[in-house]
C-alpha cells in the first residue's frame, strides 16, 4: 500500500456496535487518507480467544498496517507479538498492534487515553485520595493512569475482591509501596466519605447494563466523578453526580484520546483531537 493508504482492524468479541471504525475513518478523511477499518469479530467468526495470535499473524501476512485489540483478546495476544512497548509490558495488556517490517509490536493506548482526557476535563481535580470501582482490563489501565498523574492513594473496589487485591499488589510493585490498596464493597461508604474523587471502570451504565454502580446516596458534592463508559456519554452515574454538583468527566474523552494515539501509531500523522471529540459526541447521539 502507498503511504497514504492504510488497512487496519479491530479484533474482539461482539464488536459490531464499535465506534472505532467511524472515529478513525472520519479523521483519515479529514487528512485525505485512504483508510479502511475492518471489524474482526471472533464471536461472529466462531473463533475462541485462544486463537487471537493466529488472527494477528494472518492480518500481518495480509498486509494490515495495524490492529486494535479489545475484550477478550488484550491478554491473549501478548505471547504472539515480537515486541511490547514499556506501557503494554507494565499493564500486561495490548490494545494496539503495529506491523512494521515483518514485526508485530504491541502498545497500550488506554493509559495515555484516560490520562489525556482527565488532564483536559478535570485539570484542577485533587488527587490525594481516589476511589476506583472496577479492577478489570479498563480498570487496570485507568489505575496506571491515575498513579502516573500523581494520585496519592488509590483505593480499588471490585465485585471480585481477589481481582482488586491482585491489581493493588501489581501497582505497588510498579509505583511504590502504599500507592494502592484494595477494599471490599462494604467499605464503599466510608471510603467515599473521605475521597477526593471517584472513578468508575465497569460496564454498569452502558446501554446494555443500565443503572448505577453504587447507591446514589453515597455520592456527595465534594467528589469529582470520572466515568469510563461512553455509550451513552451521559450515564446515570454522570447525570446523578452532575445534579449533585460534582465535577464530572464522561467516558468520551478516553475513547477519543486512545483512538487518536492508535491513529498516530498506525499512520505517523498527528490527529485532530478537537474534531474527534466532536465526532464522538455526534456518533453517540446518532447510534
Amino acid at each position: 500500500m502507498s503511504p497514504d493508504s492504510y488497512l487496519v482492524g479491530l479484533v474482539g468479541s461482539g464488536i459490531g456496535p464499535s465506534l472505532s471504525p467511524s472515529l478513525h475513518e472520519r479523521e483519515a478523511d479529514r487528512q485525505g487518507l485512504r483508510y479502511l477499518y475492518r471489524l474482526i469479530d471472533i464471536e461472529a467468526l466462531g473463533v475462541p480467544p485462544e486463537k487471537t495470535g493466529e488472527l494477528v499473524r494472518a492480518a500481518g501476512d495480509l498486509g494490515y498496517d495495524g490492529l486494535n485489540i479489545t475484550h477478550p483478546c488484550k491478554q491473549q495476544v501478548l505471547a504472539h507479538l515480537d515486541e511490547l512497548s514499556p506501557q503494554a509490558a507494565a499493564l500486561g495488556a495490548v490494545n494496539t498492534v503495529v506491523f512494521r517490517r515483518g514485526r508485530a509490536i504491541g502498545h497500550n493506548t488506554d493509559v495515555t487515553g484516560f490520562a489525556a482526557s482527565f488532564a483536559r476535563g478535570l485539570p484542577e481535580a485533587p488527587l490525594d485520595r481516589v476511589l476506583q470501582i472496577g479492577a478489570g482490563g479498563a480498570g487496570t489501565a485507568v489505575a496506571h493512569a491515575l498513579l502516573t498523574l500523581g494520585a496519592g492513594c488509590l483505593t480499588l473496589v471490585d465485585a471480585e475482591p481477589a481481582r482488586a487485591v491482585a491489581l493493588a499488589d501489581s501497582l505497588n510493585r510498579h509505583f511504590g509501596a502504599g500507592r494502592a490498596v484494595a477494599a471490599g464493597v462494604p467499605a464503599l461508604a466510608a471510603e467515599l466519605a473521605r475521597a477526593d474523587g471517584l472513578v468508575h471502570a465497569t460496564p454498569v451504565g452502558m446501554a446494555a447494563h443500565p443503572g448505577l454502580p453504587l447507591p446514589a446516596d453515597l455520592l456527595h458534592p465534594r467528589l469529582w466523578v470520572a466515568e469510563v463508559v461512553y455509550r451513552p456519554l451521559e450515564t446515570e452515574l454522570v447525570r446523578t453526580a452532575r445534579v449533585l454538583g460534582c465535577a464530572t468527566l464522561d467516558g468520551g474523552g478516553m475513547a477519543v484520546f486512545q483512538a487518536a494515539e492508535a491513529f498516530r501509531l498506525f499512520t505517523g500523522r498527528e490527529p485532530d483531537t478537537a474534531h474527534m471529540l466532536a465526532d464522538i459526541a455526534d456518533l453517540t447521539a446518532t447510534h
